[in-house]
């Protein structure tokens, strides 16, 4: 007989998110979705008692954590507000292509100071015109030497003013769709990136939403994950292991708003 239930230690995860979610998020969660402010401080309570860089390997400082844990605990904090949790998972987002593509110095590089110190960082794919349609991006990475230079726009990114860095998928080859783009590791304090206004969203407010620009940003070649033209496959290999958190931290709002509209009709 397979058995579904869950491991001592997994029980014990999700009792301590829900036990966040209930005390830091909930309480605070219509003040921040009514002001729009950034839940600075939620989140490096989140960060300080272990519940952000889950996905991290033990060898960089993190749990180690797979994709059921990170549903189990996107769940809970999802039951607190979607738009913190949005903003709590970004850093994942971000981190996953690393782990998907990333070399031994490039992990040490950039997961282990998300373990050491909190910090954020954000996911840079989207454009205007390349939404769900990511073959459609028109961010460019042309190679002069040793290093790459980056132009172009990403819209509705999260997180883009409290990261310390971004990953970016810029083509390489223009004649090559999706076969010819590549991933990159961005530093958000180089010359050239450009931070644009808060979106207002239609919900979620807690979560940070806008444009990063990128002019003439000079990065060097050992900032790119994989190889050239890899850098579809890492994106959407990322997706492979974040895109089912959002669906939990879903099933964590309906499971609240079901629990509140229960609670009004009694």
């Amino acid at each position: 007989m397979i058995d579904f239930s869950l491991s001592e230690e997994q029980r014990q995860l999700r009792d301590l998110a829900h036990d966040f979610a209930a005390n830091e998020i909930y309480p605070k969660s219509a003040h921040h979705d009514a002001t729009g402010e950034f839940p600075t401080e939620i989140l490096r309570q989140a960060w300080e008692i272990g519940l952000m860089n889950t996905h991290v390997p033990d060898a960089y400082g993190g749990l180690g954590l797979g994709v059921l844990e990170g549903c189990l605990l996107a769940e809970e904090i999802g039951w607190g507000c979607t738009g913190i949790g949005t903003a709590m998972e970004a850093n994942s987002l971000a981190g996953a292509p690393i782990l998907v593509a990333g070399t031994e110095e490039q992990k040490k590089q950039w997961l282990t100071p998300m373990t050491e110190e909190f910090q954020l960082a954000s996911y840079c794919v989207t454009e205007a015109d390349a939404g769900s349609d990511v073959a459609a991006i028109s961010t460019t990475a042309t190679l002069h030497g040793d290093e790459y230079v980056l132009n172009g726009e990403k819209m509705w990114i999260t997180g883009a003013s409290h990261a310390a860095w971004y990953f970016v998928l810029a083509v390489t080859d223009a004649a090559a769709r999706h076969r010819g783009m590549s991933a990159f590791l961005v530093p958000r304090d180089t010359e050239g990136v450009e931070v644009g206004k808060k979106e207002k969203n239609l919900g979620q407010h807690a979560s940070d939403t806008r444009s990063v620009g990128f002019s003439e940003v000079k990065i060097p070649a050992a900032n790119r994950l994989g190889k050239e033209g890899d850098g579809f496959r890492i994106a959407m290999g990322a997706f492979d292991h974040t895109r089912p958190v959002v669906s939990a931290a879903a099933v964590g709002l309906a499971r609240h708003a079901m629990e509140h509209a229960v609670q009004y009709a009694q």
